[in-house]
């Protein structure tokens, strides 16, 4: 679904929702209150100004207006990889944008993700996995790694990785298996409206990733791990 699509279902005409070449923001009005829209199209790279632009977003939106939900909607194919980037320092610029969304929400503001199109790699890990909460619609791409990309980083043949991931969702990519990891809350299917009144209304608090990873059969041991570190800090 395109963003257009989407925000139309969710929000009716005139809702405000603007696009820049690649980017997306607006402000809406959703059950009668105020939402900020930050995104993503275009199956967008996020390089050193995308990266910042959004980053410049979610700091005027805190300064402009304290606590008010965040929605960012995610279409990434990750990182932008060119010489020019890496020389512009793309990895602090995203480090920075990780930051900015993780301040907003300790100052009070709900955020959530939203996978719409695409999400792969750091474009994905520095917006949507950084959310209190990220959902997604069920056509959409998800993976972090492709497996010949794993398969050079791990050392293991990638035939060995293609039959691991039959069985073992952290080495497969799709929307099911990021839900079984719990990385993907929920999908929205059916009434979109819906889903987001839902998504608001129970946006965790405290990151429940890993314990929903193991309650859903994807990541047995993430959760029991944490809580041993943190019961020897």
């Amino acid at each position: 679904m395109n963003w257009q699509d989407l925000t139309l279902a969710l929000f009716g005409p005139g809702h405000g929702i603007g696009q820049d070449g690649d980017f997306l923001r607006g402000s809406v009005t959703f059950d009668g209150e105020p939402l900020e829209i930050v995104g993503t199209t275009n199956h967008a790279e996020i390089g050193v100004r995308l990266a910042l632009r959004q980053a410049r977003s979610i700091l005027d939106i805190m300064a402009a207006h304290p606590g008010r939900p965040i929605l960012l909607l995610v279409d990434t194919q990750g990182q932008r990889l060119r010489r020019s980037d890496e020389r512009l320092g793309i990895n602090r610029a995203m480090a920075h944008l990780g930051m900015c969304l993780d301040l907003a929400r300790r100052r009070g503001h709900r955020v959530l993700g939203l996978v719409y199109e695409q999400a792969l790699s750091g474009g994905f890990i520095t917006s949507g996995l950084i959310a209190d909460a990220c959902d997604a619609l069920p056509e959409a791409e998800i993976r972090v790694m492709r497996l010949p990309a794993m398969a050079r980083v791990t050392k293991l043949p990638e035939a060995v990785l293609a039959e691991l991931s039959q069985s073992n969702p952290v080495f497969a990519p799709g929307v099911a298996n990021y839900v079984a990891m719990g990385g993907v809350r929920r999908l929205w299917q059916g009434d979109l409206p819906a889903a987001l009144r839902e998504a608001l209304a129970d946006a965790p608090r405290e990151d429940r990733r890993a314990e929903e990873g193991r309650q859903r059969g994807g990541r047995h041991l993430a959760a029991a791990v944490m809580q041993r570190v943190l019961d020897a800090s």
